[in-house]
């Protein structure tokens, strides 16, 4: 009995990974429309990220990381393409076009500040990545976000924006670090038998804990969103570029350096897809809730447009 549930629960993770474009647009649309009702999530979010980050950190392995550390150039370019490149050319652009608005700066330069999703894991699966390198680069990117994400933000804005420190690194930990250590913990100590037990059951529930969550952060977010202000269709086709750049820099980045395909799909998969929930919950709790508008958005589109451009630039050649 319990193995047929267990298989239906697979069955239903393996739906929802092909419906994540509809499931993030779902938990937008209820935040935005019934923002009464899902606020009462708000106060919950920390705790269901940490859950969901859990589930996907259980199934990473230490090895993995030294598996693709012997091969260090594509965890350089990513960290350059990540962390260099696209902050700096999204700052120059969002400066360009919003110049009066400092939140939806502050809220962009945040966005490409936080690290990749889990879900790059996904895509990268799909798409035939090198899945050893992707599981190291999500690693290592969460482990680092206490340090890289207010560091970017301070770096690149400066003393215009008041940032919190304290209370970013203090959220970044409890929310990434500490259920990634954990995750990878478990799965080590227990030689994979803890992870054997919970996949059937962890990913499909925090497919439905992603709901919430971005229900929950889109309802405190949702009296900055007005359908009749210029600026937010101009964010739209802003962060539809830069989201399609992200992927295309993280893959010009890995032709330019002669690597395996895998690899090349790989680094654009996780230049691509950042972890717009980590960034939403931070601009709703450390800045005006217009800096929150950016993930927003990006949750919109993120994965339609990692479907649409793997196909395009991911594809295996006749």
């Amino acid at each position: 009995m319990l193995t047929k549930l267990a298989e239906k629960s697979i069955k239903l993770n393996k739906i929802l990974e092909k419906l994540m474009p509809l499931l993030t647009i779902s938990g937008v649309m209820l935040g935005l429309f019934l923002p009464s009702v899902f606020i009462i999530f708000r106060p919950f979010v920390p705790l269901f990220f940490g859950i969901i980050t859990l589930s996907g950190s259980i199934r990473i392995k230490a090895r993995d990381l030294g598996i693709a550390a012997t091969t260090p150039i594509p965890i350089i370019l990513f960290f350059f393409g990540s962390r260099v490149v696209m902050p700096l050319l999204v700052l120059l652009i969002s400066r360009l076009f919003f110049r009066n608005d400092p939140d939806l700066i502050t809220g962009f330069v945040l966005l490409y500040s936080v690290p990749t999703a889990v879900t790059s894991f996904i895509w990268a699966t799909i798409f035939k990545g090198n899945l050893a390198l992707v599981l190291t680069l999500i690693l290592l990117d969460k482990m680092l976000a206490p340090v890289l994400v207010p560091g970017t933000l301070r770096l690149l804005l400066g003393a215009s924006v008041q940032l919190d420190i304290t209370g970013m690194v203090i959220t970044l930990v409890l929310m990434v670090v500490i259920p990634t250590i954990l995750g990878v913990t478990l799965n080590e100590t227990s030689r994979g038998k803890i992870p054997a037990v919970l996949n059937p059951w962890l990913p499909p529930f925090a497919k439905f804990l992603i709901i919430l969550v971005i229900s929950g952060n889109t309802s405190a977010a949702s009296p900055q969103v007005s359908f009749d202000n210029p600026n937010l269709w101009i964010a739209v086709v802003v962060c539809i570029f830069f989201a399609v750049s992200g992927f295309c820099i993280g893959k010009i980045l890995g032709f330019a350096a002669k690597l395996d395909k895998d690899k090349q799909t790989t680094l654009m998969m996780t230049n691509g897809i950042k972890n717009n929930n980590v960034a939403m919950t931070l601009g709703v709790t450390f800045f005006p809730a217009g800096a929150a508008l950016p993930a927003l958005l990006a949750i919109m589109f993120q994965h339609s447009l990692a479907a649409l451009v793997g196909r395009i630039l991911a594809r295996d050649k006749e």
